[in-house]
């Protein structure tokens, strides 16, 4: 009984620490919500004011009328629906590669590859500058990035790890049918990672949208803007410190997208970690 009664207190505990957590995660994204429907002149004040008096619903009207978000988000959005789908194609095929293709080497290239993701991207981004200048992608538009983003070493890790999970039979099966590499990737290997492949254009697709970097180094037409890029020079407009509630209104519509994304996807994303060994 002692130790029953001991069991349930340490739930407990968790729970309210857990919640406790949860309330602490939250709050910073709580008051954005509500730092944008204030008046401009209230969202900093000393002390803080959580709740508005009066509810600024036309915030969200006068963003659209006085900053390009429909471009930003147009922008944002072809740029991460690109790249999403072409580290599902490149991550896929050179995780089959070196899953299933017996090469000399094949296990020295594959940790060499996925080292790389151990090299932080502040340490190579000048050369990657210099190498599209060389080929005269800058200025170009969305192309720099689209470029760069292609490939992925995290993207070809974990549809490895996750192809490895599937009987090697099915290959061998098929090649005595005579069906090609190419033709077991697209044919067998690709139905049966759906949860793998959600997983990684969910995190492909959250990464691009919030990317700052990339458009900042390689963005220079405004009409190519980003959202993260387009907000920043609202911010830095003139008079962006009197738009401060149309700033956290353009903020929460940037945030709206991944979050529905998420939540409709998060079940994949968690099967798609679990069965491609990458569980903590």
């Amino acid at each position: 009984m002692m130790g029953k009664g001991l069991h349930r207190v340490g739930k407990a505990v968790l729970y309210v620490f857990l919640v406790a957590f949860a309330v602490f995660l939250l709050v910073p994204f709580f008051w954005m919500i509500m730092s944008s429907l204030k008046k401009n002149i209230d969202v900093f004040t000393i002390p803080i004011r959580w709740i508005p008096q009066v509810f600024q619903w036309h915030n969200y009207v006068d963003i659209w009328t006085q900053a390009a978000m429909g471009t930003w988000l147009q922008n944002t959005l072809i740029l991460s629906v690109v790249v999403t789908l072409l580290q599902l194609l490149t991550g896929s095929f050179a995780a089959y590669g070196f899953a299933r293709v017996r090469f000399p080497g094949r296990d020295a290239l594959f940790l060499a590859y996925v080292a790389t993701i151990a090299v932080p991207w502040q340490a190579y981004m000048i050369p990657q500058f210099i190498l599209m200048t060389k080929i005269h992608l800058t200025g170009k538009g969305l192309w720099p990035m689209i470029v760069l983003q292609a490939f992925g070493a995290f993207g070809v890790f974990l549809m490895k790890q996750f192809f490895e999970t599937i009987p090697e039979e099915l290959s061998e099966s098929a090649r005595l049918d005579g069906l090609s590499e190419y033709g077991i990737w697209l044919r067998i290997m690709l139905p049966l990672s759906g949860p793998a492949l959600a997983s990684l254009a969910l995190l492909t697709f959250v990464t691009t949208w919030n990317d700052y970097m990339g458009p900042l180094i390689y963005l220079r037409n405004r009409a190519y803007f980003t959202i993260q890029i387009g907000l920043k020079t609202f911010q830095a407009d003139p008079q962006g410190s009197s738009l401060n509630a149309l700033l956290f209104a353009g903020s929460v519509l940037s945030i709206l997208p991944i979050a529905i994304i998420f939540l409709l996807g998060q079940r994949f994303f968690i099967e798609g970690i679990a069965t491609s060994g990458m569980k903590g």
